[in-house]
């Protein structure tokens, strides 16, 4: 019978309590913290019993069965190893050799950028305001979704326009706001001047949530429902938003170290993906390549 050591329906567990205090501890954010928890959940439900139980070789035997079985996909994979490796480093103090082998296979595949013509149709589509103005917010910052739903009306410098954003591990960092972008948060803040958040919970269609920001699931709803109805033909999510935002910098010739501070990314290779998606960044090879092959 399954251990119920890490199902969510159950009463805090001490092992559970303890790897939360960990993460807290750590300095992860919520969204981290549970998607941890949920991959060393299924590692216990996997041999039904508690993580403290497991040896090595069910832990080794396990990670060949995402790999090899599973197939799971570069993202999944890396959270699973993320947190079952938190869970047994860390919290079970255990430095194991196998914990050290696994490694997921890099994916570089390019994101979904959409032309400026296809991001205003589809922001069009949206309907309810609070996910329209959210997600125009997104765009126009280039916020994560975490971000977009958690903006709070004391987080705008309208003086100085500029945005003060809680990212990734709690890191903060400012963004530019464009005089537009000012004006549509402002304009929307009038509608329904609530706080702390700028996008409220209670403004959602046919939502029982009163409290809290909007929920990221509504939006990504709203979202998808918008792009089917604008036809645009492109897997784009929300997040496409925040790549097309980036990519239409780069091509109005903002340097590559500026997007990378407004994006939040640490590591330069990151942002640098997006010089490969730019039809004008691509045409600026074309006389040096021309030169390059000529009288071969």
């Amino acid at each position: 019978m399954l251990n119920p050591l890490w199902c969510e329906r159950i009463t805090m567990t001490p092992l559970r309590k303890r790897m939360i205090e960990d993460l807290q501890l750590k300095g992860y954010s919520p969204n981290t913290q549970q998607a941890y928890l949920h991959a060393v959940g299924k590692l216990a439900r996997y041999y039904s019993k508690s993580p403290a139980q497991i040896t090595e070789e069910e832990l080794r035997a396990y990670f060949l069965h995402l790999t090899q079985v599973e197939r799971c996909a570069y993202g999944t994979l890396k959270i699973a190893i993320s947190g079952i490796k938190f869970c047994f480093a860390v919290t079970l103090h255990r430095q194991w050799p196998t914990l050290g082998m696994i490694r997921p296979g890099k994916a570089r595949r390019l994101p979904v950028v959409l032309s400026r013509q296809e991001v205003r149709a589809v922001l069009g589509c949206v309907r309810a305001p609070v996910y329209q103005a959210c997600l125009k917010t997104i765009y126009g910052c280039g916020l994560r979704i975490s971000e977009g739903v958690a903006v709070q009306v004391t987080h705008i410098d309208g003086e100085r326009k500029l945005l003060r954003v809680c990212g990734k591990g709690n890191k903060e960092r400012q963004v530019p706001l464009s005089e537009p972008t000012l004006e549509l948060l402002r304009g929307f803040w009038k509608v329904h001047r609530s706080v702390p958040w700028l996008f409220p919970a209670r403004l959602q269609p046919r939502s029982a949530s009163q409290e809290g920001p909007v929920e990221v699931v509504n939006l990504r709803q709203a979202f998808h429902r918008a792009l089917e109805e604008s036809g645009v033909k492109k897997p784009a999510t929300v997040h496409s938003l925040r790549h097309s935002y980036a990519t239409h910098l780069l091509e109005a010739g903002v340097q590559l170290r500026l997007i990378q501070e407004i994006l939040g990314h640490r590591n330069p290779s990151t942002t640098a993906i997006y010089t490969h998606l730019t039809a004008e960044v691509r045409t600026q090879l074309v006389d040096p390549l021309q030169a390059l092959t000529e009288n071969l």
